[in-house]
């Protein structure tokens, strides 16, 4: 039997845990990094991990998903424009078998063509500038280091933002 009161309400929602997703936007050098509260569902960028070595990339994402109570994975899964899967998107997936494993969550592929345009298309909306120099021929490259980071973990939240939506959708339409 609980008790009846004022406090117990208050109570039972302090000691609520609130659980959040976590979206990693896998790259060779770096992982942009988002997560998400399971309540609130919003997808906000988090940060950009420069990668060391496996160990001590497992070992800081450890550290956060502990951190943060973290309980489930999204991982992009960069196919090519042709839906195929190419170097990278086998990479992206022997990491996210790691994640599994080592960290015993469960984690989630999410296709991730494009998002890395929406997210520099973003940013410049945002922040009302170009992100990139032109190079002889057109070709772009960013301008600087903090530019590259923040795409890295504004990527990874447009990867858990399409996941978030994708879990509102029935079943069937997923």
């Amino acid at each position: 039997m609980h008790p009846i009161g004022i406090g117990h309400d208050a109570t039972r929602a302090e000691t609520r845990v609130r659980h959040a997703i976590l979206s990693i936007d896998y790259g060779r050098a770096r992982m942009g990094l988002a997560i998400a509260d399971t309540e609130a569902k919003i997808a906000q960028p988090l940060t950009t991990l420069e990668r060391i070595n496996r160990n001590e990339d497992m070992r800081r994402l450890r550290e956060l998903v502990r951190d943060r109570g973290v309980t489930q994975v999204v991982v992009g899964l960069p196919l090519k424009l042709d839906g195929t899967r190419g170097e990278m998107a086998e990479g992206a997936e022997r990491f996210a078998r790691r994640v599994q494993k080592q960290l015993g969550v469960p984690v989630e592929m999410v296709d991730e063509r494009l998002t890395s345009w929406e997210a520099e298309r973003l940013l410049e909306e945002t922040q009302g500038r170009f992100l990139h120099a032109e190079k002889p021929g057109g070709a772009r490259k960013h301008k600087n280091r903090t530019e590259r980071v923040t795409v890295d973990a504004l990527a990874a939240a447009v990867i858990l933002k399409e996941y978030l939506e994708r879990q509102k959708q029935p079943a069937e339409q997923r």
